[in-house]
């Protein structure tokens, strides 16, 4: 039997017992971690050797970033990597979420023009309800261009990539460029209203300004593997970086958001009481790092995972169930056409790549007070507050306790009643799929967008394509749909 939603604070069976594990020597241990995290074992060998060290799914570690230059910020954290402890990150009676989006280490509020963004907002903040609600309301304007600019956007991408291959290019077709160029022009149409063809200077350099704005506040918390050890700890993990870096790129978005989206910035001035500078700086938060960021992790492990050489069985599964639905849709590819329950294998398989390549790895949250946290069985932990909660989804969203064959990629672990039951365990979204955002809480307002989205990408390659090959964010074959 299932777990209820929330048993991270029950009253349980057992008396709590300490948190195992814990923290080293000052300096030493946290950098011995670091080094595990980064260097030596990687994230994911970091979280389960020390659950399996400890013999629990719960235990004290260190996250990076550490020592030297991070000063002020305090690696130490309850690590979770099991699904019913996990929900205690979403009980804003818990835990508390201002400035912890990605850990202990909180990003300068320079990199967003002086503006804490609702991201980094707890839900008891006055401000949170207000930016939420202005999120809301941009993806609710959105609705009306969301699809055919995403598809408008997946055709030029394809037809790039169609063009690579024609080419000859050896090792195929990168589809990474494509994609995050159709990513941003269909996100600055949709979230902000405005065409980026009419800045060229945005058009052609906007999704690599992201980039590199992502990347700058991200860098120390992320394994990145491109130079070798121990370079890459020296130069990227042990000081933060300044913002004045990617400062010229980001006011070319700012003022291309303040001409070209002054409707989507009246929204946030008019309706929602927030300054002009507010509400474009929450804008391009909204559409570089919520958006852009989350479809550019994402949306390339879904076309790959569905597109390896030894998933040919799979495709063709996709294909025949994706076109046996369009056929009722009168062919196109949209909300309708991939609405809840048209397209079952679809949207288990977009769920199953979320459980697996969750684009947000860890989620955080600090302790407001003592509370027992309460595991699998009625198995409690004193948490203190204050104490930082980290939890560590790729495994949490694999838990043996929940999932069959949790190590396995299931397409069709989702479908049916049964199937549909586990959603209650997909977190990706800063919450359980099967609840809903709403101001009160910190789950993505854009939940249900993205998946019907990445259902829309995958529909859309077999209305195109008979089949097609990828070897990691390259098209290694596309076989074009042959009249029926």
């Amino acid at each position: 039997m299932l777990p209820s939603f929330s048993p991270a604070a029950t009253a349980g069976t057992t008396p709590p017992r300490p948190i195992p594990g814990g923290y080293g020597i000052p300096v030493l241990g946290p950098l011995r971690d670091r080094l595990d995290y980064f260097w030596f074992q990687g994230p994911e060998e970091f979280f389960r050797r020390r659950a399996a060290q400890h013999r629990s799914t719960v235990f004290r570690a260190n996250i990076p970033p550490t020592f030297p230059f991070f000063l002020g910020v305090d690696p130490r954290v309850v690590a979770i990597v099991d699904t019913a402890a996990f929900t205690a990150l979403f009980d804003n009676s818990l835990v508390d979420k201002r400035d912890c989006l990605i850990g202990p280490y909180n990003p300068s509020d320079s990199f967003t023009g002086g503006t804490r963004v609702g991201v980094y907002l707890d839900t008891e903040e006055p401000e949170h309800e207000r930016t939420k609600a202005f999120s809301m309301d941009l993806l609710r304007r959105s609705s009306r261009v969301w699809a055919p600019e995403f598809l408008r956007g997946v055709d030029g991408m394809l037809d790039a990539v169609e063009s690579d291959l024609a080419k000859g290019k050896e090792g195929g077709a990168s589809f990474l460029a494509p994609l995050q160029q159709c990513i941003f022009r269909f996100l600055c149409k949709a979230v902000v209203g405005a065409d980026p063809a009419a800045e060229d200077l945005v058009d052609r350099f906007g999704f690599f300004i992201l980039d590199l704005w992502l990347g700058l506040q991200l860098v120390p918390t992320q394994k990145i593997g491109a130079i070798p050890q121990p370079l890459e700890e020296l130069l990227l993990h042990s000081f933060p970086f300044p913002s004045i870096i990617v400062k010229p790129g980001y006011d070319i978005l700012y003022r291309f958001v303040e001409k070209h989206g002054a409707e989507a910035v009246a929204v946030g001035v008019d309706d929602h009481g927030l300054t002009a500078k507010d509400a474009i700086n929450n804008i391009l938060f909204v559409l570089g790092f919520n958006a852009f960021g989350g479809f550019s992790v994402f949306l390339p492990f879904l076309v790959l995972d569905i597109g390896k050489a030894d998933s040919a069985a799979l495709r063709a599964r996709l294909r025949d169930e994706v076109r046996a639905a369009l056929e009722e849709t009168g062919g196109e590819v949209g909300f309708a056409a991939v609405a809840k329950g048209r397209m079952p294998l679809v949207r288990s398989t977009v769920y199953e790549v979320l459980r697996t390549r969750p684009p947000v790895p860890l989620q955080f949250g600090r302790a407001r007070q003592d509370f027992v946290l309460r595991s699998h069985g009625g198995e409690g932990f004193a948490v203190s507050q204050g104490e930082m909660l980290c939890g560590y989804q790729p495994l949490a969203m694999r838990d043996p306790a929940v999932f069959d064959r949790p190590e396995e990629f299931v397409p069709d672990r989702f479908v049916g009643e049964e199937g549909e039951k586990l959603l209650s365990y997909v977190y990706w979204s800063n919450g359980p799929e099967t609840a809903d955002p709403a101001l009160g809480n910190k789950q993505c307002a854009a939940k249900d967008a993205v998946i019907a989205t990445a259902c829309m990408l995958v529909a859309e390659l077999f209305r195109r394509y008979d089949d097609f090959e990828c070897n990691g964010t390259s098209f290694t074959k596309v076989q074009k749909r042959q009249p029926s």
